[in-house]
C-alpha cells in the first residue's frame, strides 16, 4: 500500500546514512514517500563500517543475518563478513534503490529545534545552514562516538596514539613497539592482525572477557553458487542463524542457567583448548556470568596472546608516560605507539547534537537520569521526532538489522497515517512512555546484565539504557504496526499551544 497522495505528505531529515538511515530510506521509497533527505556527516554512506577499518574488522554475527532481509546478499566470501565487504554491501543499496539524490553528504547536524508554532523541525547544521523538516529522524545509532578514557598522563605520551575505531593507516607497526589499551571486541580482532608485525605488543586488559569459538571459514564456490541460484538456499541460513541465536542464546541473557552453564562450558573448553599456560588461562576467565558482558568470539586472539613478543598485562593502569604505559605494580611497559581500543560512548544517544522539544526542552534534559524512549523510537515532548537504534533496542543476542527494520517499517506506518489523516504533529502521550518503561525495567532486572557492576550496557549509575529486555519476536509484534492511540494528535488545521512534556 502507497501512501495517499491526495493528502500533503511530510518532509523528512534523516540524521547518519549508516544501515539505520539507508534501511528507513529505502522503505520511504517502497512507500510512496519521496521528500526526505539522509544528512550525513562524512562524504560517504556506511557509518561505523565506513568508520571502523581497522585490520581484521569484521562482523560478530554470521554475514546471511547481517544484511536487509529485503536485500539478501548471497555471495559473501566467508561465515563472518568482513567490514570491506559490509561498507561495499550498503553501497549497492544506495545505488540500488536510488538513494544518491536523497543523501547529502558533508552535512553534519549539530542542533535541532522543534518550533510549534511553524510546526516543522529546524534543524541546523555545522556550516551554519538551517534546514526545515516535519519529521525528523536520527539514525546515528549507538556506536558511532568513540570513547576516550580518562588515563593520567595522556596528554604526555610522546609516541603515536590513537583510537581504534579512527585507525591511522599512516602509521607503519612494523618493528615497533606497541600497547593496546583494551581487549573486547575490536581488540581482539586487530590484535592477532597487528601481532607478527610489532616488535612489542602489550596488550592491557582491565577485566577479561567470555570468548566462544567462531569457526570462520571461507565460503566454497560450490556454496556461493547455491546460495546464489537457489534462493530458498540463502533463505534458509538466514533463519537457521536467526533461530539459532533466539532459541539458545536469548534464554541465556534470561538468566537460564542450564543454558549459561551449556555456554560458559563451551567458553571454558575454548580457553583450555587453544591456551597452554595455567597462569594465563586463569587470567582469561572472567569473575562475571556468561552474557553479562557483551561475549565475544575468535579463533585467533588466544593463539595471538601465545606468541613470545606479546604479554597480557592484568594490573590497573597507574598513569601514561612520555614513553609508555606504567601499571599499579610499578612496572614500566615501553611503547612507541599507543592504541585505544576502549569502546564507544554507548549511553551518551545522540550527544554531541542537541535537541530540542516543546518549550525549548533539551533531550539531554530529559535523559539525565538515563537515555529512554518508547520501543526506543519516541519521546514525549518531541513531537514527530523518531529514533533508530535508540535506547534500549541493542541486543546481546541477535541481528541488529532485524530491530532496524522492525522500526523502519513503525515509522513509515505512522507516517503513512499522519499522511492519511491530515496530521501536523504526533508527541507520544507520556502516560504511555511510563508503563512502557516500568515494565521494561521490571524485565531488565530479571537479565544477567544487571548482574555486573558495569559494561558498556549501563550508565555509570548502573541503568542498563542500550539493550532490549526481550525478544525480537516480541519487538516485532510491537513495533508491527504504530498506534496513533499512543500519540496526542494535531491536525493541520488545528495546533495546541506549546508545552513542556518530559518523558517521566
Amino acid at each position: 500500500m502507497r501512501a495517499d497522495t491526495a493528502r500533503p505528505r511530510p518532509r523528512i531529515a534523516i540524521i547518519g546514512a549508516g544501515f539505520s538511515g539507508v534501511c528507513l530510506g529505502i522503505q520511504l521509497l517502497q512507500a510512496g514517500f519521496r521528500d526526505f533527505t539522509i544528512l550525513e556527516k562524512a562524504e560517504r554512506a556506511g557509518g561505523t563500517w565506513r568508520d571502523n577499518t581497522y585490520p581484521g574488522a569484521a562482523c560478530d554475527l554470521q554475514s546471511f543475518a547481517y544484511c536487509y532481509s529485503f536485500e539478501q546478499k548471497t555471495d559473501w566470501s566467508r561465515r563472518w563478513s568482513p567490514q570491506p565487504e559490509i561498507l561495499a554491501y550498503l553501497e549497492h543499496c544506495v545505488r540500488k534503490y536510488g538513494l544518491g539524490p536523497h543523501l547529502r553528504t558533508g552535512a553534519e547536524v549539530e542542533a535541532a529545534r522543534f518550533d510549534a508554532e511553524a510546526g516543522l523541525w529546524r534543524v541546523r547544521l555545522a556550516s551554519g545552514e538551517e534546514l526545515e523538516a516535519e519529521v525528523l529522524v536520527s539514525g546515528v545509532g549507538q556506536l558511532h562516538r568513540p570513547h576516550v578514557p580518562d588515563l593520567s598522563g595522556l596528554g604526555d605520551f610522546r609516541g603515536v596514539s590513537f583510537h581504534s575505531a579512527r585507525w591511522r593507516h599512516d602509521v607503519d607497526l612494523a618493528g615497533k613497539d606497541v600497547a593496546v589499551i583494551g581487549n573486547a571486541a575490536s581488540a581482539i580482532q586487530f590484535i592477532p592482525e597487528i601481532a607478527p608485525r610489532v616488535r612489542r605488543l602489550h596488550v592491557l586488559q582491565r577485566s577479561a572477557n567470555w570468548m566462544l569459538p567462531k569457526g570462520d571459514r571461507v565460503f566454497s564456490e560450490r556454496e556461493k553458487w547455491i546460495f546464489g541460484h537457489v534462493p530458498l538456499a540463502a533463505r534458509l541460513q538466514r533463519w537457521r542463524i536467526w533461530l539459532t541465536h533466539e532459541l539458545w542464546f536469548f534464554p541465556v541473557m534470561r538468566g537460564n542457567n542450564w543454558l549459561a552453564r551449556g555456554v560458559e562450558k563451551l567458553a571454558r573448553g575454548h580457553i583450555e583448548a587453544q591456551v597452554a599456560d595455567p597462569d594465563l588461562r586463569r587470567a582469561l576467565v572472567p569473575d562475571y556470568p556468561i552474557g553479562a558482558r557483551r561475549a565475544l568470539i575468535s579463533d585467533d586472539y588466544y593463539p595471538a596472546l601465545q606468541r613470545e613478543n606479546v604479554s597480557l598485562v592484568t594490573s590497573p593502569i597507574e598513569r601514561i608516560v612520555a614513553d609508555g604505559v606504567l601499571t599499579r605494580d610499578g612496572r614500566r611497559h615501553p611503547a612507541e605507539v599507543l592504541i585505544l581500543a576502549t569502546g564507544f560512548e554507548s549511553t551518551s544517544f545522540l550527544a554531541p547534537i542537541k535537541i530540542e522539544g516543546l518549550g525549548g526542552r533539551r533531550l539531554d534534559e530529559a535523559w539525565k537520569g538515563g537515555a529512554e524512549a518508547y520501543l526506543g523510537l519516541a519521546v514525549p515532548g518531541f513531537p514527530n521526532f523518531f529514533l533508530m537504534y535508540g535506547p534500549n533496542t541493542n541486543l546481546g543476542h541477535n541481528s541488529i538489522i532485524f530491530m532496524i527494520e522492525c522500526q523502519a517499517r513503525y515509522i513509515v506506518s505512522a507516517l503513512r497515517q499522519m499522511a492519511e489523516r491530515g496530521l501536523r504533529r504526533i508527541d507520544l502521550r507520556p502516560d504511555v512512555m511510563r508503563a512502557f518503561q516500568a515494565r521494561l525495567e521490571r524485565a531488565l532486572a530479571k537479565t544477567v546484565w544487571a548482574r555486573t557492576d558495569h559494561s558498556w550496557y549501563k550508565t555509570r549509575e548502573g541503568r542498563i539504557t542500550n539493550n532490549w529486555s526481550g525478544t525480537t519476536v516480541s519487538y516485532w509484534w510491537k513495533t508491527r504496526r504504530a498506534k496513533l492511540a499512543e500519540y496526542r494528535l494535531a491536525a493541520r488545521d488545528e495546533e495546541p499551544p506549546a508545552q513542556a512534556t518530559g518523558p517521566a
